[in-house]
């Protein structure tokens, strides 16, 4: 495993909590902040100059906004994550930031330790909310069919179907349990029921079987 300390860009349009970022950032092991920009146009001509890991990406800045910026960078600059950090988590800007290439999305709830995490979880290439941000997708990620009008042609139950969408959504298990008040266990034998229903052999093939029957909008 590498020692490597993880590299991060900090974008928000707001200096002060911008600074503040950076300095929460520049309290932690293995992290370093190689850059912070207070606009999407920043940061793009940072990346330029800089090697990131991922961007800690505010959404409303003015000029090139957090959304743009995060698609530019899913195109140009793939190696690097985006973690949407932002006071927003209505249902338009959390499907908007995650279509446009967003790994993560926390809001500005997040304390030290949850940043922290999320940081190194998404460098890893996994998925991270706050359980704010979890419970909207539970709700209905981008209109998806409401489960009372699917066909259900592998009688997932009412609960399988929650876990699904979150999964599906790339939600973690830990995240997952927090946004339905579950243990991690159980979200693991969800997982592995739903799995053996569908004939999934790993979340992808799940993903794609979400897209396919509409809990999950394209």
């Amino acid at each position: 495993m590498s020692t490597d300390p993880l590299r991060v860009v900090v974008a928000d349009d707001q200096h002060l909590v911008r600074e503040g970022l950076v300095a929460l950032l520049g309290l932690l092991d293995g992290i370093t902040v190689v850059g912070e920009a207070a606009d999407g146009d920043a940061v793009l001509t940072l990346l330029a100059s800089v090697t990131a890991d991922v961007v800690l990406m505010d959404l409303r800045m003015p000029g090139v906004d957090g959304v743009e910026a995060t698609r530019r960078i899913a195109r140009d600059h793939p190696e690097v994550a985006v973690i949407v950090l932002t006071t927003y988590a209505d249902d338009e800007s959390i499907a908007t930031a995650l279509r446009a290439g967003a790994r993560s999305y926390l809001t500005k709830n997040a304390n030290r330790a949850q940043i922290a995490a999320a940081l190194v979880a998404t460098a890893q290439g996994q998925a991270t909310f706050d359980t704010v941000v979890s419970q909207r997708l539970v709700s209905g990620f981008g209109s998806p069919t409401p489960a009372a009008e699917w066909a259900n042609p592998d009688r997932l139950t009412a609960r399988e179907v929650e876990v699904l969408r979150l999964m599906a959504s790339g939600t973690a298990n830990a995240d997952i349990a927090a946004a339905l008040y579950i243990g991690e266990s159980t979200v693991k034998t969800h997982v592995n029921n739903i799995f053996a229903k569908i004939g999934a052999r790993d979340r992808g093939d799940a993903t794609r079987y979400a897209y396919r029957h509409g809990l999950i909008a394209s």
